[in-house]
């Protein structure tokens, strides 16, 4: 990855430091605070599944806040411009409502632990296993990339070696997850989904107003790359020749449906936040509730980003010293007073722990229910895994540590990430989507569906696209691409594996495929969940229509 231009030193002063100071005391707190509701496993892992909706909602945004939100879409603004849109309303919204809507119900009625568990009770060991396993290096992979921008911005920014800023950051998230478990994890997105806000609202205001408004930005960037680059669709036809290197095509079906249905229906580091909420409609609500915020974020990493390609016409060419990635920092840099500063770094903070923070609490849940429990170390008492779980989850963030150089390789975070998703989401999604909607779908065809699927998207990846078979323009490009394939390839192997091979028996799939009546009696609403506004339906239907809303100003 790209390093930060080292002309980009904030000029931070003690109250700077001391508002950073007083967020980390807080975070500790915080995890404290949250050590006295942690009895046992299930209080660990998720939370005794007893928060409230707005709680898990807000988490469950949070946690999708990381290194990708604020350095990568804002870089990504700045190199194609609005067509960062695509990747919050194709890209997250819709996904999102159909988890709250059709496959939270699945999930919470079955009463699993984590997703890999759900694939446990609709096909057998050996796929329960293989995705367990797939998860858990993933989930590690992530994480690391989270601890490395972090080490980066902080090194840049503040001066601080990298080594510190990764072992700082990488220890408070030890601690207060290793105290309070998911609890602390979830309370403390609360908290740094505001913070984060509060980083990016001044950044987003004051640049608009350096650079004369919208209209004034809209035009200069017009008359620096063309008509296209202020358009959500423009020269995305088939054949046509764009920045992103994907046509709308690609876009819908690669993006829109394919990786976005993959990261945000099975990726646990989510979904483990809706499993911890108190009830069947908290948990539907959670992701519902987290869409009207992700629907708006888009503009506070977006407009970062078209700024900085006012100020710097030449971001990100070789003319420049400064890349895409640098778009935050150097808004941070011009903009902003100390004591606001001292905000916006911690934001930047806040961001990077809520990404390291999910996927390690997603880790440590899955490696000891789905690993350890169910094929290492089996029978114990509940105390046993709960310290088990306090362990692997300092393993974690030491296996994160490591894997946080393996993203230096690559020249964008955002890039690097979406090849994962491609890689481990997507076959994923395919094996749940085909089990939950297909009862004739065998025992065996999940392994082979996600074996199948990963390989199919790696040999893309590596060999077809790295290795010069297919010529596609870009990085993005071709994980659109990989995502394509390795969902088709998952599908295909699937069915044939179904035909050849016996299926579950139908008694087995009560509650787990569509159209089948789960064993156990629906729980009967709250009085306050009755209430219209918490109808899963409306909330989720209107966050579609919002949605598509606000692709009008952005599609002429």
């Amino acid at each position: 990855m790209q390093t930060l231009a080292e002309g980009l030193r904030l000029p931070t002063n003690g109250l700077d430091y001391a508002i950073l100071a007083i967020y980390f005391v807080v975070v500790l707190g915080i995890g404290f605070a949250a050590r006295a509701s942690v009895r046992t496993s299930l209080d660990f892992f998720l939370s005794g599944r007893s928060l409230p909706a707005w709680v898990t909602g807000l988490a469950f945004v949070a946690a999708n806040l990381g290194a990708t939100e604020i350095l990568g879409m804002a870089a990504t603004g700045a190199q194609y411009g609005v067509a960062v849109v695509h990747w919050y309303w194709i890209g997250a919204i819709p996904a999102m409502v159909f988890l709250g809507l059709v496959m939270m119900p699945f999930y919470y009625r079955s009463k699993v632990r984590s997703v890999p568990e759900f694939l446990l009770q609709r096909f057998d060991k050996s796929a329960h296993l293989l995705s367990s396993i797939l998860f858990a290096f993933a989930a590690i992979l992530i994480a690391g990339v989270n601890l490395y921008a972090l080490s980066i911005v902080v090194e840049a920014l503040l001066g601080w070696p990298q080594w510190v800023a990764i072992v700082v950051a990488g220890l408070f998230v030890l601690v207060y997850i290793t105290i309070g478990g998911l609890s602390s994890a979830i309370y403390n997105e609360v908290l740094q989904f505001f913070v984060i806000l509060a980083a990016l609202i001044p950044i987003t205001v004051l640049g608009l107003k350096r650079v004369g408004g919208w209209d004034a930005m809209s035009d200069s960037l017009t008359k620096q790359h063309g008509g296209d680059f202020m358009t959500a669709w423009g020269g995305t036809g088939i054949g046509d020749a764009n920045p992103l290197g994907a046509n709308w095509l690609t876009i819908i079906l690669g993006l829109g449906f394919v990786l976005s249905f993959g990261y945000w229906t099975t990726n646990f580091a989510e979904v483990q936040r809706a499993l911890s909420a108190k009830n069947l409609s908290a948990a539907k609500r959670t992701p519902l509730i987290a869409a009207f915020p992700k629907i708006f974020i888009v503009f506070a990493v977006m407009i970062p980003g078209l700024v900085a390609a006012v100020i710097v016409p030449q971001i990100g060419t070789p003319d420049s010293d400064l890349t895409y990635n640098d778009a935050i920092p150097l808004l941070m840099q011009e903009l902003l007073p100390n004591g606001v500063l001292g905000i916006a770094v911690t934001g930047l903070l806040a961001a990077f722990m809520a990404g390291m923070a999910a996927n390690v609490s997603s880790f440590n849940t899955v490696f000891t229910t789905d690993i350890w429990q169910r094929y290492v170390v089996k029978g114990k008492p509940d105390t046993y895994y709960l310290k088990f779980g306090r362990l692997i989850t300092a393993v974690g963030v030491l296996a994160s540590i490591g894997t946080a150089f393996i993203a230096a390789s690559f020249s964008n975070i955002m890039s690097y990430l979406q090849t994962l998703f491609s890689f481990f989401n997507v076959p994923m999604f395919v094996v749940f989507i085909i089990g939950m909607f297909w009862k004739r779908a065998s025992m065996k065809s999940g392994v082979w569906g996600l074996i199948a699927g990963t390989g199919a998207a790696m040999v893309n990846y590596f060999w077809i696209y790295k290795g010069g078979v297919i010529d596609i323009p870009s990085d993005q490009g071709a994980n659109f691409v990989s995502a394509i394939v390795g969902f088709v390839a998952g599908a295909v192997v699937m069915v044939v594996v179904t035909l050849f091979t016996a299926p579950k028996p139908e008694a087995e799939l009560a509650g787990l495929v569509y159209g089948t009546e789960s064993a156990d009696p629906d729980e009967a609403l709250e009085e306050a969940d009755k209430a219209w506004y918490r109808k899963p339906a409306l909330l989720g239907w209107g966050a579609i229509v919002l949605a598509a809303a606000c692709y009008i100003p952005y599609s002429f």
